[in-house]
């Protein structure tokens, strides 16, 4: 049985809200530039090198994203930036998309994603999530969207799973000039060595991803993703960032990957990043996207303390 998807207002406005914070930036379809091909191990071949020689990554941003983020805030009654919000991203240019939950906030994303190729020509994306169980969800997501919109789009996007146990698809990512997801969850990626590492300290980091790897042209999986200049899409940001005074080890590792720019999606925001899109509960409820919203209190019995001595 084949999945039919309709599109909704709802979900078309918090792309949009996304997409219109970069109005004036050039389309180009993915800069051009040359991988590296790394080096054989002794006794192996190369792997068609010259074949994987040229790559396309994400071009520059080169709009004025503030005053486009305070326009689109404006728009929509939300508090307006004064000034990127930063606070401890691993990029300069952080937005926040707040969904309620069960309102398709992958759907939104994956949309975002094509309308972002087709508007500015963007094409490198990963997804990072906060466990496994997400992780297989999106991509089934990616699976079973597909059809919907190649109808829309006329084009594919090509998804995988990052493996260290299969690095050519990360060569692929690099070398296919299409829109490429990569779709990694956190903990394959926030041992991250410290910038003050020793190479014998790097070489010997608990994720395969900082590693030489003989397998891969005595290359480090991670410089040939952060060459791509990607563009994350934060799922459930809440439980991958910590706070702002105690960012947690993955929101540091998230600098490896050298991002464009950052997307956040969740329903329960912990840290605001210049929020462009909110559809709350009550949001929700009113659009009769939720059958109902429960409002639970706190009282306090009993306790002592409370009572007079």
């Amino acid at each position: 049985m084949k999945l039919q998807f309709k599109k909704q207002a709802y979900q078309t406005n918090a792309v949009n809200a996304v997409v219109n914070c970069f109005i004036g930036q050039p389309n180009t379809s993915g800069v051009q530039y040359r991988v590296d091909p790394g080096r054989a191990s002794s006794g192996q071949q190369s792997m068609n090198l010259e074949d994987q020689s040229a790559g396309f990554k994400n071009s520059d941003v080169v709009v004025n994203v503030l005053g486009n983020i305070q326009t689109v805030q404006q728009q929509q009654n939300l508090n307006t930036s004064k000034k990127l919000i930063k606070h401890k991203s691993p990029c300069e240019i952080n937005l926040s998309v707040e969904m309620e939950t069960g309102t398709g906030k992958t759907y939104v994303y994956i949309k975002t994603m094509f309308e972002l190729r087709k508007q500015y020509g963007w094409s490198k994306f990963i997804i990072v999530v906060p466990s496994i169980a997400i992780r297989e969800g999106i991509y089934k997501s990616l699976q079973i969207t597909q059809d919907h919109f190649l109808e829309e789009y006329g084009k594919k996007i090509r998804s995988f799973i990052y493996n260290s146990k299969k690095l050519d698809e990360i060569a692929s990512y690099s070398s296919n000039g299409g829109i490429n997801v990569m779709i990694i969850n956190s903990q394959a990626f926030n041992a991250s060595p410290t910038s003050t590492a020793t190479q014998t300290t790097i070489n010997n980091a608990k994720n395969k991803i900082y590693r030489e790897l003989d397998d891969f042209q005595s290359r480090r999986p991670i410089d040939v993703i952060k060459a791509n200049r990607p563009i994350l899409i934060l799922d459930e940001p809440q439980k991958l960032e910590g706070t702002i005074t105690a960012p947690s080890q993955t929101i540091k590792a998230l600098k490896e990957f050298n991002p464009l720019l950052a997307i956040r999606y969740s329903a329960t925001h912990k840290i605001d990043y210049n929020k462009v899109h909110r559809l709350d509960a009550l949001d929700a409820y009113n659009q009769k996207l939720v059958k109902k919203i429960n409002v639970r209190g706190i009282t306090v019995k009993g306790m002592g303390g409370i009572d007079a001595h």
